[in-house]
């Protein structure tokens, strides 16, 4: 059994996010680090419809399964990454983080994690 608090727990240690969170593909939190105030419900339903759209478009295209998405803002950069077919990784990150360097290493975390 994966232990979804020991990946929060990694990914704030490794990269500093604002907000993480581990949610199911149907936008379940499976586990997470995000801020007071914030309607966790909404936030990780809104996640997995982003993902699911692009997995449609994909599909679509015939071009493989989105990995990661990027949403850019003034301050701000909200990574999705793809963590198998039933879960998936979200970090709101300061503007200016290494993305690359973060999405180089987040791999390690989603192969622990398992399918």
């Amino acid at each position: 059994m994966v232990n979804y608090n020991f990946n929060i727990s990694e990914i704030k240690r490794q990269f500093k996010p604002i907000a993480s969170a581990i949610i199911s593909r149907d936008g379940t939190l499976l586990a997470g680090d995000l801020p007071a105030g914030i309607t966790a419900e909404t936030f990780t339903i809104m996640c997995a419809t982003m993902m699911g759209a692009a997995v449609t478009a994909h599909s679509e295209l015939r071009i493989g399964q989105p990995k990661i998405i990027r949403i850019t803002s003034d301050n701000n950069e909200v990574m999705m990454v793809g963590a198998g077919r039933k879960a998936m990784i979200v970090m709101v990150l300061p503007k200016g983080s290494d993305t690359e360097e973060i999405s180089r290493k987040i791999g390690a975390i989603v192969d622990q994690m398992g399918d």
